[in-house]
């Protein structure tokens, strides 16, 4: 079973800086121009120590990872940064808005003990590539600190633990607030109990967890915890180790307040008689206003959108059936394995693809001529990642958009040793 345990966490000091001001999107949907702006709202934005920025002249004993030690342990001394002084958990929320309706993202952050992947009970969903795990780990050798958390789920339909969280948001005040600018608004709140902090360890006692965001984080502190054992296996002598464990946010799936968006992929090639090839295994609809394309295909259990540059019409593909009988039965009924393993590798041999979350821009990259054809997707469903992940395969990357997303530097997790 998974091992949840309470940490000291390292907050923000709100006495001395904004919440607003120092926390920033997850690294990897940071744009260069974002970064520049990150960075000028405070000296103390998370943003210089979880994604800081290359300069010239940078080298092995002078670069961005050396840098976000530094800052990280100067703020520290300054007591921007706080360590708390018990061990806790921390409840989190997410006030939002998608589709036009108001919903809540409840969970909290704890300590989740590190183990191999689908060999316990924590399970990823998606591939992952190797050059974003290069940079997180050098980023964990230079901090060793979780800067970033993980977001991960479990089930629970006796929602324990949820009741803990949700008495906690209702009689104290939030440790920290901060609003995103997409407007949403991130709170935190510090779970001291000793009682509450056994419910919250019971309720997760013989739980799966899923990784929904972070599967590159999770790698990485995986291979940084082995690093570690190696060059402490004399002098270190204690069973759990401070590196035995990474910084997770976990949510309940029975609460109801996570969201899944689809991400729409973009390619540069595609053969010239691309329909003719497709239509022997899927019936082709010819779409009359991209407008309709995410409401039209939503209406088919297996259908993906379709449109390319050389072509003014747009396309709802309807997949017969047939194709996928030599992928494993968890991942052949989803629509991105249909996308991949069908479309991209059997059929067209594209492989080099983008990803757009917003179908109007991505539509809108074809038409100007940027990729050459784009293919929409409906959103996987949360039923589907529970399945894969329990079935020990993964999806393609970016099969899911977990949303919202977690704010970095809302709670950090340093390494005392």
């Amino acid at each position: 079973m998974a091992e949840i345990i309470p940490f000291r966490g390292i907050l923000y000091n709100e006495s001395k800086v904004s919440g607003e001001e120092v926390v920033a999107p997850p690294y990897d949907i940071i744009t260069p121009e974002y970064k520049e702006q990150l960075s000028a709202k405070s000296p103390y934005n998370i943003v210089r120590v979880d994604f800081g920025k290359e300069l010239e002249g940078d080298n092995g004993s002078e670069n961005k990872y050396t840098r976000a030690a530094e800052y990280l342990n100067s703020w520290l001394d300054k007591e921007v940064l706080l360590q708390s002084k018990t061990p806790g958990f921390y409840a989190h929320e997410i006030e939002y808005i998608i589709g036009g309706q108001p919903k809540r993202l409840r969970g909290f952050f704890g300590l989740v003990r590190l183990e191999e992947l689908g060999k316990g009970s924590i399970y990823p969903h998606e591939c992952t590539h190797s050059k974003p795990k290069a940079d997180r780990l050098n980023l964990l050798r230079a901090c060793r600190a979780n800067t970033s958390p993980i977001f991960s789920l479990y089930n629970s339909p006796e929602k324990e633990a949820s009741g803990v969280i949700t008495m906690v948001m209702r009689e104290t005040q939030p440790c920290m607030e901060a609003k995103d600018p997409e407007g949403m608004i991130h709170r935190l709140w510090a779970i001291a109990d000793a009682g509450d902090i056994e419910v919250i360890k019971n309720d997760l006692k013989n739980r799966a967890v899923f990784i929904a965001d972070g599967h590159h984080r999770y790698e990485t502190a995986l291979e940084f915890k082995k690093e570690l054992d190696k060059l402490s296996a004399i002098s270190y002598k204690l069973s759990a180790k401070p590196w035995d464990y990474v910084l997770m946010f976990l949510a309940n799936i029975s609460d109801g307040g996570l969201t899944i968006l689809p991400a729409h992929r973009l390619v540069r090639e595609i053969p010239g008689n691309s329909l003719d090839i497709l239509s022997k295994y899927f019936d082709v609809e010819i779409l009359t206003s991209m407008e309709k394309m995410g409401e039209s295909i939503s209406r088919y259990e297996h259908a993906l959108g379709f449109c390319r540059h050389s072509n003014n019409n747009q396309y709802i593909l309807k997949h017969k059936g047939a194709g996928l009988e030599d992928s494993h039965p968890a991942l052949k009924g989803l629509d991105v394995t249909i996308l991949h393993e069908l479309i991209f590798k059997k059929l067209l041999h594209v492989t080099d693809i983008e990803y757009e979350m917003d179908l109007k821009e991505t539509a809108e990259k074809v038409q100007k001529g940027l990729y050459e054809a784009a293919f929409f997707l409906n959103p996987t469903r949360i039923e589907d990642v529970e399945r894969v992940a329990l079935s020990s395969v993964r999806m393609p990357p970016k099969s899911t958009y977990f949303y919202p997303k977690l704010l970095t530097g809302m709670v950090i997790y340093k390494f005392n040793f």
